[in-house]
């Protein structure tokens, strides 16, 4: 099966056939759906995989204008391109990571997404266009530092995969407990009770749950 390529104006068919479904499925995230409007979820479909998994790293439990100043300082070390290449980030120094901001786990797990580009274990674009969602994950988990959160990013805001439900990711934990008045996080294993009748749109769920957490900050 070939998830892409997805013209634009199908894509966004899509998501107004996501809200309406959410809005049937859940009458709380419905009222949410009303208030927010429509969701904005624009996927970078011109990314490769490799570069979206090292700007998923950066941002793994950082502040997103943080992650953002780490990598444009990595960014800045080759002012002749848009993003430095795989062989390029596999030969570049531990302390020059460090210098940019990057801790050590987080310039290992680049390193790794490099090599293992330049190794083949990373699909280009092409190769992941024809590829799962388990089958992406599974594979791109095997790299080191590599986790099933990190991937889900991918899933989502590169591939554009419309079902993704992240239930690590604290920001779409957070929308949960606000839309149904938790006075808790909701553990990861009460995701299904709540969000398995918003298939096949769980990444729209997650996109308003994010948008209820920063709401709510």
């Amino acid at each position: 099966m070939t998830f892409y390529p997805v013209p634009i104006g199908a894509f966004n068919k899509k998501l107004r056939l996501a809200e309406k479904h959410l809005s049937t499925s859940c009458p709380k995230l419905s009222d949410w759906i009303a208030e927010v409007g429509r969701c904005e979820l624009e996927p970078v479909w011109d990314r490769e995989p490799f570069e979206s998994l090292v700007r998923a790293v950066a941002h793994q439990q950082l502040h997103g204008k943080a992650a953002e100043s780490i990598l444009g300082r990595l960014i800045a070390k080759f002012p002749d391109q848009p993003f430095p290449t795989p062989l390029q980030l596999s030969r570049m120094r531990v302390h020059s990571f460090r210098k940019c901001g990057f801790s050590l786990a987080k310039t290992e797990a680049i390193q790794g997404i490099a090599k293992g580009t330049i190794k083949g274990l990373v699909p280009t674009r092409e190769a992941a266009n024809r590829m799962s969602d388990e089958a992406l994950t599974e594979t791109l988990t095997e790299l080191r530092g590599i986790g099933k959160w990190t991937v889900e990013m991918l899933l989502i805001f590169t591939m554009g995969r419309l079902d993704v439900m992240p239930v690590d990711d604290f920001g779409v934990r957070a929308g949960l407990k606000h839309l149904y008045g938790f006075e808790d996080l909701p553990k990861k294993m009460e995701f299904p009770k709540w969000t398995d009748a918003w298939q096949p749109y769980r990444s729209i769920g997650a996109w308003y749950l994010w948008r209820l957490a920063d709401a709510r900050k």
